[in-house]
């Protein structure tokens, strides 16, 4: 199967570099996934956000620490099962952390987990993930997937060697920079550090240069607001073996609006 897995969208010119190219070439691809963390203005997501990103041929959105950030996403967490937050977030918070999609007759897992390295302290995304791979053995999806939204480089690559041989594919989200270091273990098991983001590439990580320059200058509080030129789609495609679950290729994608 083909899958179309996009970075980190941020926020209106996010959504429209990816309407763009979903539009041209959304029949390549099986099943697509995207994080959506940063869709709502690069903080947060709604439900009319998600609904529309459903409409353009997404299947699953996956997320990050500012999940959060939007209070009237909750309760769509809860009714929603194609937008998932990070499962390693205390039991009992809005949604779910990972999701089973039957999809061309192929049961497909997606797993969101987020790192503790230079982020907030939650629950070990090492043994919550332990947890849900044993809960799901009953279903046995044929293919499994994890956006791993985490800034550590280490703590990414500790994870690829966690779940060597037992996920189809782990990817990194949350950094907004694309890297290159993508592999596929002896195991069959897929790996890419960050996918990057899909925005505009005229500020810092999708905002204004200027606000962020300024509070790197002067420690002071700043109002960021979504850049709006260059835009660019971050990003891969990777074909995986629905009969092994094994990962057969990973490609990244870093284009321009206007190469689409």
């Amino acid at each position: 199967m083909n899958f179309l897995i996009v970075g980190d969208i941020i926020g209106s010119p996010g959504r429209t570099v990816l309407k763009e190219y979903l539009e041209k070439n959304k029949s390549k691809y099986d099943f697509i996934i995207v994080n959506g963390e940063n869709s709502a203005g690069g903080f947060g997501i709604t439900s009319k956000i998600a609904e529309t990103l459903y409409g353009l041929g997404v299947n699953v959105i996956t997320t990050g620490n500012h999940i959060w950030d939007k209070r009237e996403i909750y309760p769509y967490l809860d009714s929603e099962s194609r937008l998932i937050r990070p499962l390693n977030y205390p039991k009992g918070v809005p949604g779910m952390g990972y999701g089973i999609y039957e999809h061309k007759n192929i049961k497909i897992c997606v797993i969101n987990i987020q790192g503790r390295v230079f982020m907030p302290e939650i629950d070990s995304p090492f043994e919550r993930i332990d947890e849900a791979l044993e809960n799901m053995k009953e279903e046995n999806p044929s293919i499994i997937i994890v956006d791993f939204h985490a800034e550590a480089t280490s703590e990414k690559i500790a994870m690829m060697w966690y779940l060597d041989e037992r996920v189809s594919l782990l990817y990194g989200t949350h950094t907004h920079v694309l890297t290159a270091d993508e592999r596929i273990l002896q195991s069959g098991t897929g790996y890419i550090t960050d996918i990057g983001m899909t925005g505009s590439f005229d500020g810092i990580i999708g905002t204004e240069k200027d606000r962020v320059l300024e509070k790197f200058l002067t420690s002071l509080p700043q109002r960021f607001e979504v850049c709006e030129t260059n835009l660019r789609i971050n990003g891969i495609e990777a074909n995986i073996d629905e009969k092994t679950g094994k990962c057969i290729s990973i490609n990244r994608i870093n284009l321009s609006i206007d190469e689409i």
